[in-house]
């Protein structure tokens, strides 16, 4: 169990950060993606710059255990925000939403172990 936590945390670091360093880096897709949303473009950085905090944390739990269940807690609102931004402010189609539904649940099962 130990080996498929530690997977997942390092496949949630690299997703985040390569999600945070495209939104800060405000590639044309992603703020494209934003202007869907309707936010500001000044949420976006934040969002990001939240994004490196949480991956921060999930890698320094692989040496602080205790610090996981937060790190991954921060990922589940992080998620349950872009499912809204998706669904309800950008109206896209709901199959959009599997890439968020799976790093849901990873976030979940990290905050319960």
């Amino acid at each position: 169990m130990n080996t498929l936590i530690i997977i997942i945390q390092i496949i949630l670091s690299c997703m985040f950060a390569f999600s945070a360093s495209i939104k800060l880096l405000r590639t044309k897709s992603m703020v494209q993606h934003w202007n869907d949303y309707q936010y500001p473009m000044w949420f976006m950085n934040m969002t990001a710059l939240l994004e490196l905090a949480r991956v921060i944390g999930v890698i320094a739990a692989l040496w602080v255990p205790e610090i996981l269940k937060y790190a991954a807690g921060l990922f589940v609102l992080l998620m349950i925000g872009a499912i809204h931004a998706h669904l309800f402010r950008a109206k896209h189609k709901p199959v959009m939403e599997i890439n968020a539904l799976v790093i849901l649940l990873f976030s979940i099962t990290l905050m319960v172990v």
